[in-house]
């Protein structure tokens, strides 16, 4: 299995229980209000995960078209 396919399995599986949460919540699966701010902060943290790896795959993406960048202000002991 290479990287991007299994980046690409990740992110189905986060999306997917993001919109579990987001159905349960919709459809009164919360009865409290610790369980609502519990089942708020599974679906900030999946939003976060998902946002996260994208960055990382445009970073990626960026990286792979200008080539490789070399730091020429790099502060280096001689």
């Amino acid at each position: 299995m290479d990287e991007l396919t299994f980046i690409e399995k990740i992110q189905r599986i986060v999306k997917m229980r993001h919109d579990d949460i987001v159905a349960a919540m919709a459809s009164g699966g919360v009865d409290n209000m610790e369980k609502y701010q519990y089942m708020l902060g599974q679906i900030r943290t999946y939003q976060y995960l998902n946002q996260e790896i994208s960055t990382l795959l445009n970073k990626e993406e960026q990286n792979d078209k200008d080539g490789t960048v070399i730091n020429l202000d790099s502060k280096t002991k001689n």
